[in-house]
C-alpha cells in the first residue's frame, strides 16, 4: 500500500502543475453496449451416443450475455463530478438429451456510482500526460436476479483516495480506502478494505484500440462474520476493439476474476474468453 502512494508522489513531482487549463464541460459517453449470443441445437443425440463425433452427441445449449457501461462526467475548472452506470448479465442454458434442462448465470451485476475528484495537478511529460488529485465516491452494487442458493447482492460502498486520470494512455490509476455496508446477509455487516485499480488504452493502428483494466480489493475488517466473507478479490479485463463501421466494433476479449474466501481453502476463479459485438458513442465531449 505504501509503495503505491510513493509511485503516485514520484509521478506528480516529475512534472506537475496546477490543473487549471484542462478540458471542461460534460462528457456523456456510452462506453460499451455489447451483446454476445451463441446457440447449439443438437437433435437425436441419443441415437448417436456411441459415435466419436461431438457435433452429433453434444448437449444443446444457448448462451447469452449483454453488458452496458456508460458515464456522465462534468469537468469543471477545479474538479470532476463522475457518474457511472455499469450492467452485466449472462446466462447459459444446457439441454441434455437425457436429463433436465440446466440454467447457469455466468454474470450478474449492476453498479451505480457517483463521485468527486479534485483536479489539483496536471502532468504533461509522463506516460503521455494525465491529471491527478484526491477523490471520493459512493456507489451501490446489486444484481438483476436473486440466485436460487443465496440472497441478492446488496452493497453500499464508499471510497476515498488518490487518483491519476484522463491521460492519453492512462485513463485511471488509483488507490483508496473502502468502506462497505453489506446488506446481502443478515445480520448486516460494516466492512473495511483497501483497493487499487488501473485502466489503460492504447491505439494499435487506425481503427484498432487495445483496452485493459484491473482491480484488487483486500478486506481488512468486518463488524460481522459470515461463511461467505472474502479475504480479497481481483479482476482484470482486456479487449481489442476493432472498428467495423463508425460506432460499431468487434472485440476479442478475456475477463478474469478470482477471489479467496476467508474461511475456504481453495481460491475461486472465473475465466471468460470470447468475441463481442459492441456499440459505443460519445453524446457530449468535454473540451
Amino acid at each position: 500500500m505504501k509503495k503505491i502512494f510513493v509511485v503516485f508522489a514520484t509521478l506528480l513531482v516529475a512534472g506537475a502543475a496546477f490543473a487549471q487549463d484542462g478540458k471542461q464541460g460534460w462528457q456523456v459517453e456510452l462506453k460499451k453496449l455489447a451483446f454476445d449470443l451463441t446457440n447449439t441445437e443438437v437433435k437425436h443425440a441419443q441415437a448417436y451416443e456411441d459415435f466419436s463425433n461431438a457435433r452429433l452427441t453434444s448437449d444443446s445449449q444457448t448462451s447469452v450475455r449483454g453488458s452496458w457501461d456508460s458515464i456522465a462526467d462534468y469537468h469543471a475548472q477545479h474538479y470532476v463530478w463522475n457518474n457511472q452506470l455499469l450492467m452485466d448479465y449472462g446466462r447459459t442454458k444446457i439441454r441434455p438429451v437425457d436429463g433436465e434442462t440446466l440454467t447457469n448465470e455466468n454474470a450478474d451485476r449492476i453498479l451505480l456510482q457517483t463521485g468527486y475528484t479534485q483536479r489539483l495537478w496536471k502532468v504533461e511529460d509522463v506516460l503521455g500526460g494525465f491529471e491527478a488529485g484526491p477523490f471520493a465516491n459512493i456507489g451501490y452494487e446489486t444484481e438483476f436476479t436473486k440466485p436460487h442458493h443465496s440472497p441478492r447482492t446488496r452493497i453500499l460502498r464508499g471510497m476515498a483516495g488518490v487518483k491519476l486520470f484522463d491521460g492519453k494512455y492512462l485513463k485511471k490509476l488509483y488507490a483508496a480506502i473502502v468502506g462497505e455496508r453489506d446488506f446481502t446477509y443478515h445480520p448486516y455487516a460494516n466492512k473495511l478494505a483497501w483497493e487499487a485499480g488501473i485502466e489503460l488504452e492504447a491505439p494499435v493502428r487506425e481503427g484498432v484500440k487495445f483496452k485493459t483494466d484491473a482491480m484488487f480489493r483486500d478486506y481488512l475488517d468486518s463488524s460481522e462474520t459470515h461463511p461467505t466473507d472474502l479475504d480479497w478479490e481481483f479482476e482484470a479485463n482486456a479487449r481489442l476493439d476493432v472498428q467495423l463501421y463508425k460506432d460499431l466494433f468487434v472485440a476479442p476479449f478475456i475477463s478474469y476474476y478470482t477471489a479467496q474466501g476467508k474461511y475456504i481453502g481453495p481460491r475461486g476463479e472465473n475465466v471468460y474468453v470470447g468475441v463481442s459485438f459492441s456499440f459505443s458513442h460519445i453524446f457530449s465531449e468535454a473540451k
